[in-house]
């Protein structure tokens, strides 16, 4: 494994953060890391890019204790944190050959590779603009750029397609995709559908602790929840089903009503007694394609 994490524990005064977190990642398969907002995944990937200490576990990237020795392993990764910190008074080529300088490269490969990213990211017609004059979705790629600049063996990005049009966003997917055919990628987005994607395997956390960790393929496979979708022309509210299984408002809410469950049957008997019970207007009841995004809302809120 290029990245093996354990029992990674962090707290902020009273609040524990991250409760013994342990996941590993490897090369040539992408990594989605998932939880709702608050749930540890930022400070998780800061801790393994050492720009947090943890209170305890470890973390080992590409062999090396990366808790012990976060300088060192400093070049051989490539971090585009969520926030995305740029220099927005720099122009876009001066900026990523000044992070060539920092992360030690020499004069002719920073040439290089500046000149080989700015193609990649599609920053051709913005390279000689100020960062801060860019849409947010250009300084996305800006901000992947220089992730990627050093040729980093492991790369994590955080948030990498917020603020992307649709376009951007298949662009920057299949970067993605051609990057981790021979490095270790870490993906951490609010974007099912990205993940479905481009990712092989998923790690979800929330309230700091690990709650599915594994491939895409037996997380979906494993589930043992079938998802009811019920419509109706008057609004729905959530308590009159917290008896049957676990529901939340879907995107026609609140006419729209989307419920978790492991038996069926009996559920479509318990929803339809509620319909008749409010004398509401059914306008459908469906069973729901199991996707990303049905799993991850089972997964987060049996907790």
């Amino acid at each position: 494994m290029s990245l093996q994490v354990s029992k990674l524990s962090k707290r902020y005064g009273s609040q524990k953060a991250l409760d013994e977190v342990s996941f590993s990642a490897s090369p040539g398969r992408i990594l989605g890391f998932l939880g709702p907002n608050g749930a540890g995944k930022s400070t998780t990937l800061k801790i393994i890019t050492g720009y947090l200490a943890a209170d305890s576990g470890s973390v080992s990237v590409l062999g090396a204790d990366a808790l012990a020795h976060p300088k060192k392993l400093a070049a051989r990764i490539g971090y585009l944190p969520e926030n995305n910190p740029l220099y927005l008074d720099s122009y876009v080529r001066e900026f990523l050959e000044f992070s060539g300088g920092i992360y030690g490269m020499k004069s002719a490969d920073i040439r290089r590779r500046t000149e080989e990213m700015i193609r990649k990211t599609g920053l051709q017609q913005e390279q000689h603009k100020k960062i801060g004059q860019l849409s947010k979705g250009y300084r996305q790629r800006v901000g992947i750029a220089r992730a990627l600049l050093h040729d980093p063996e492991l790369v994590i990005l955080d948030e990498p397609t917020t603020g992307l049009d649709p376009n951007q966003l298949v662009d920057i997917r299949n970067l993605i995709l051609e990057v981790a055919e021979n490095k270790t990628l870490i993906f951490s987005t609010h974007i099912m559908q990205e993940v479905e994607a481009v990712c092989q395997d998923v790690v979800i956390i929330n309230q700091g602790k690990i709650r599915s960790a594994g491939s895409l393929a037996d997380l979906k496979s494993a589930s043992s929840q079938v998802t009811l979708i019920l419509e109706t022309e008057e609004a729905l509210e959530l308590s009159w089903f917290e008896g049957i299984g676990i529901p939340s408002f879907g995107s026609k809410a609140p006419q729209e009503l989307v419920l978790l469950t492991p038996n069926a049957a009996e559920a479509r008997k318990a929803i339809l007694q509620v319909v008749a019970q409010r004398q509401l207007s059914l306008i459908r009841l469906d069973q729901g394609v199991k996707n990303l995004e049905t799993l991850f809302r089972e997964i987060t809120q049996a907790q």
